[in-house]
């Protein structure tokens, strides 16, 4: 489980996050869910310790990695994957280079064995060679999320990462999200702008508004919330 407990964070003197509580539980798909400059990605880089709040505890199965403007565990220990809105591909490294430059950062055995499962698993064995300027953008989404796979994390992180996709891939990505969460006991944690996006990937949803959540639940719950916020951001 993933835990922020009175977590308080600014840029120069304007607070983006104020007391905020937010769980996310182990092997489940959470989707934070809200307008830009909502706090979305603010949390997520907190969860990652990229970046350190103000104030407040993050615990991460039942284990403290931050706390009050402390960073006690350092990124690298903290057993989770993140894809960036970018997607952020090493655009000299091929395919297969940017699917194993992490275990060769981590000096891992069996780097060929492990790369080539996960270019099976995600069916772009053809693509290996190609540079990501090569690819489609349905294929450097499946490269990004393959290079935080193969690392074996228990939580992936993923900062709208389905924002640029059309329509029908944006289907078949939520489907291979799904079982990416069922086939690697994943803990998901899914920021997206899209309502509709949410209520067909999530478990659980948190609608953000100026840094406080305004609802969270299931997204049956939320799809009737009484919240005044949270309807008119899901009738748009």
């Amino acid at each position: 489980m993933i835990e922020l407990k009175n977590i308080s964070h600014k840029y120069g003197e304007k607070y983006v996050l104020s007391r905020l509580d937010f769980s996310a539980e182990r092997k489940k798909i959470t989707c934070l869910l809200g307008t830009s400059g909502s706090g979305k990605t603010t949390i997520l880089r907190i969860i990652a310790g990229l970046e350190t709040p103000v104030s407040g505890s993050v615990l991460i199965d039942n284990k403290t990695v931050t706390e009050n403007g402390r960073l006690l565990v350092p990124p690298h220990k903290r057993n989770l994957g993140f894809i960036f809105q970018d997607l952020a591909l090493w655009p000299h490294l091929s395919v297969y280079e940017n699917i194993a430059f992490g275990l060769k950062t981590r000096k891992e055995k069996n780097i060929e064995q492990k790369v080539a499962e996960t270019l099976d698993f995600f069916g772009i064995e053809e693509e290996a060679k190609k540079f990501p300027h090569q690819l489609s953008g349905g294929q450097k989404q499946l490269v990004a999320i393959a290079r935080a796979i193969v690392l074996e994390p228990a939580i992936l992180l993923m900062d709208e990462p389905l924002a640029n996709l059309d329509v029908k891939l944006k289907s078949k990505t939520i489907e291979l999200i799904k079982k990416l969460r069922d086939e690697f006991n994943l803990t998901i944690l899914h920021v997206t702008h899209d309502h509709k996006e949410a209520f067909s990937l999530a478990d659980k949803i948190a609608v953000l508004n100026n840094g406080k959540i305004e609802d969270e639940g299931t997204p049956d719950k939320i799809r009737v919330s009484e919240n005044e916020f949270v309807r008119f951001f899901i009738e748009r």
